[in-house]
C-alpha cells in the first residue's frame, strides 16, 4: 500500500514525454539567466579581473544557489551587502545546465551544476583574491561541500568562511530516494504552486534525469559526512535551517554539524531558526511574507557579513 500510494502521487505530478512550456516559464526559449548577458554584473571575476592590492585582500564571497533555481536567489543578499558598505564583494555563480533552457537543464550532471562554482573560484585566485568565502543554499550547500570532501583546495587558497542556508543532504519528500525506479516512466515532475515571479527564475518542470542526479550529490555528500569531512584549519562554517522546511530534513543540518571536522569547535556553528520558508535568504516573489521573515533574514545577512569580516 505504501509503495501504491506513492505511485500515485508520482503520476500525479509527473507525466511521461514533454512538458509544454510557456513564454513565461524560464524553461522555454524565451526567458533566460540575466548573468549570462551581463555576467560582470554577477561574477566578480568579470567586474574586476584586475584587482587592486587593497581588493585582494578584501572579502569576496562566491554564492550558489539551489536546484532549478538561478542567481535570483541570492539577488536580495547582495543587494543587502552592497547597501551596507561592508567592503565585501558578492559573486553570484548560475550553475551550469541552470538559467537557460528546458532541454540543456536536461542533459546537465551534477558535476555540470558545480563547475561553474569551481571555475569562478579559480578565476578569483588567478586574479590574485585571497580572502575568498563560499556560500550555497540548498542543492549549492552540497555542491559546496563535496569539494572539501574531495580535497579540493588542499593545494590552493583556503576559503575563510562556509554559509550553508538550508542545504539538501535529506530530503523531506522521500521519494526522491525512487527516483531511478520511478523516473523514466513519469519523464519529468511540475513544480507545484508558482508565483508569477518565481516562474521566470526557477524551472517548472523538474525533468526526471536531473533529479536521479541530485539524488546522486546529496547520496555522495551524505556518504562522505559518515566517515567525516576535515575542513582546512583557516575554514568556519555556519548552517542555518528552518526548522518548519518541507523541502529539506531538518535532519540535514545534524548530519552536517556531526559530520564536518574543523580546527576548533567554535569555527563550526549551527542555527534553527522558526521558519517555514525553504532559503530565507530570498523573500521576493514569493506568495507570502511576514515581517518575522524580513527580520531573520537581516538577522541572518548581518550574522554572515560580521563573520566575514572578521578571522575564523
Amino acid at each position: 500500500m505504501k509503495y501504491l500510494s506513492l505511485i500515485i502521487v508520482l503520476f500525479i505530478f509527473g507525466c511521461a514525454g514533454e512538458p509544454n512550456i510557456t513564454d513565461v516559464d524560464l524553461d522555454g526559449n524565451l526567458l533566460f539567466d540575466p548573468s549570462l548577458y551581463s555576467p560582470e554584473q554577477y561574477l566578480i571575476s568579470k567586474s574586476k579581473p584586475n584587482p587592486t592590492e587593497e581588493e585582494k585582500q578584501q572579502p569576496v564571497i562566491i554564492v550558489a544557489h539551489g536546484y532549478t533555481a538561478t542567481t535570483f536567489e541570492w539577488k536580495e543578499f547582495k543587494d543587502y551587502v552592497d547597501s551596507t558598505n561592508a567592503g565585501i564583494m558578492v559573486s553570484q555563480v548560475l550553475l551550469g545546465g541552470h538559467g537557460r533552457t528546458y532541454q540543456e537543464f536536461k542533459n546537465s550532471t551534477w558535476k555540470d551544476w558545480q563547475a561553474s562554482i569551481i571555475q569562478e573560484y579559480q578565476e578569483l585566485v588567478k586574479a590574485g583574491y585571497r580572502n575568498i568565502s563560499f556560500a550555497g543554499s540548498s542543492t549549492g550547500g552540497p555542491l559546496i561541500v563535496n569539494l572539501f570532501a574531495q580535497s579540493f583546495f588542499a593545494n590552493s587558497i583556503k576559503p575563510q568562511h562556509v554559509f550553508l542556508i538550508d542545504p539538501i543532504i535529506v530530503p523531506s519528500n522521500k521519494s526522491l530516494s525512487m527516483i531511478g525506479i520511478f523516473g523514466p516512466m513519469l519523464g519529468y515532475i511540475e513544480s507545484g504552486e508558482m508565483t508569477d515571479e518565481e516562474r521566470k527564475h526557477w524551472y517548472k518542470f523538474r525533468p526526471q534525469e536531473t533529479l536521479q542526479q541530485l539524488q546522486d550529490i546529496i547520496s555522495i555528500t551524505r556518504k562522505d559526512l559518515e566517515s567525516g569531512i576535515r575542513f582546512p584549519e583557516s575554514t568556519s562554517v555556519s548552517i542555518y535551517k528552518s526548522l518548519y522546511d518541507d523541502v529539506v530534513d531538518r535532519v540535514s543540518a545534524v548530519m552536517l554539524y556531526n559530520g564536518i571536522e574543523t580546527a576548533k569547535p567554535e569555527m563550526k556553528k549551527i542555527s534553527l531558526p522558526k521558519s517555514g520558508i525553504h532559503v530565507i535568504t530570498r523573500l521576493e516573489g514569493r506568495a507570502k511574507v511576514t515581517e518575522q521573515d524580513r527580520i531573520l533574514q537581516k538577522n541572518v545577512f548581518d550574522e554572515m557579513i560580521q563573520d566575514m569580516k572578521s578571522k575564523p
